[in-house]
């Protein structure tokens, strides 16, 4: 599941609210905020691809995501890693803390999760 730039960022304001009226989402944005009826088909197209869903409340629907961020992010970053980085993560690795200008105590700090995860196994 591929969810374009605006659909992510509502669904980043879902995740915060953990559920919300559609005026919620609204006023979660900043000035200026996105219009009702672009947020309506936001969250038409989302519930078409199985990210989020919404239970009737009154005349409104309350949303409410059906996939944790966690879960998002982590086939995010596996769907990167296979299509940029020929499915190695190692490659991945390399090119992350070149390209991104980590601080030294940033890279030490990457090396004990690594560590870490090697005793684990």
């Amino acid at each position: 599941m591929k969810l374009s730039k605006a659909e992510e960022e509502l669904m980043n304001h879902l995740w915060n609210l953990e559920k919300g009226l559609m005026k919620d989402l609204i006023q979660s944005y900043d000035d200026p905020k996105p219009a009702k009826t672009t947020i309506a088909t936001l969250l038409k197209r989302m519930q078409d691809k199985g990210v989020i869903d919404y239970e009737q409340v009154g005349r409104s629907r309350e949303y409410f995501p059906l996939i944790q961020k966690k879960e998002y992010f982590s086939k995010y970053v596996n769907n990167l890693i296979k299509n940029f980085f020929d499915n190695s993560a190692s490659q991945f690795a390399s090119f992350f803390t070149k390209e991104t200008n980590l601080s030294k105590s940033e890279l030490e700090n990457l090396r004990n999760l690594i560590d870490s995860e090697i005793k684990k196994k």
